[in-house]
């Protein structure tokens, strides 16, 4: 499968409407039918990540796709089901880890599909080692995010900062800005006609091929 079919769009767009567990039971043919279809993309798209990034070869779409149950345990909105498919490609061998490390996260739901990546909120010494490597090397980052390719598929880096300077920096360090940064994040957004095009699997590895370089540096930061 070389792009989402607008069934899949729509199944997505019914549930979103009908989120109850009686209508999903009654539709479950449907969600089964998406399903297959994303996880037949992912497949093909982790083919083209590896050619580029061997790190990822050993996984397939279902080490890497999120399940579409949430979890609501604690949180006031009840709603038991995600209105998008979802998977992120990452090099750690446990689904547990995924989000310990920068990779490549595949979000697909009406309106509000993306190709993305990065680091979100990373802990410890991962967010430690990130603002180190950016005090050493920002010219170096700054040659990523300022690229060509990075600017023609993400614009921008997002994320979450910190209103005054991280601890263990002063306020007057000369990278001050980058280093106040909590997410380092790339976001490509795609239109509802992007994702159905014949040509998807070619823009998702073109825009993760351009996003190579900036996860390689949040994860050189691990080392």
């Amino acid at each position: 499968m070389q792009h989402i079919s607008k069934t899949t769009l729509k199944f997505l767009s019914d549930l979103k409407a009908n989120n109850d567990r009686d209508w999903f039971m009654a539709n479950k043919p449907r969600y089964e039918t998406a399903k297959n279809e994303f996880e037949d993309f992912v497949n093909n798209l982790l083919i083209e990540i590896a050619a580029f990034d061997p790190s990822i070869g050993h996984h397939s779409a279902k080490d890497c796709i999120f399940r579409i149950y949430r979890d609501v345990r604690f949180s006031k909105d009840k709603s038991p089901y995600k209105t998008h498919l979802g998977a992120h490609v990452t090099a750690a061998a446990k689904k547990s880890e995924i989000h310990s490390r920068a990779g490549y996260y595949i979000h697909i739901g009406p309106g509000e599909s993306m190709l993305a990546g990065g680091a979100y909120m990373p802990q410890g010494p991962w967010l430690r080692g990130i603002r180190n490597e950016l005090a050493q090397n920002a010219d170096g980052f700054r040659k990523i995010i300022n690229s060509g390719n990075f600017r023609k598929y993400f614009g921008t880096m997002e994320g979450e900062k910190l209103k005054t300077s991280p601890r263990d920096f002063p306020k007057d360090h000369p990278e001050i800005e980058l280093l106040k940064y909590k997410s380092f994040l790339a976001t490509n957004r795609c239109k509802d006609a992007e994702v159905t095009s014949a040509n998807f699997l070619k823009h998702a590895t073109d825009t993760f091929k351009a996003l190579y370089p900036f996860d390689q540096f949040l994860n050189e930061a691990l080392s």
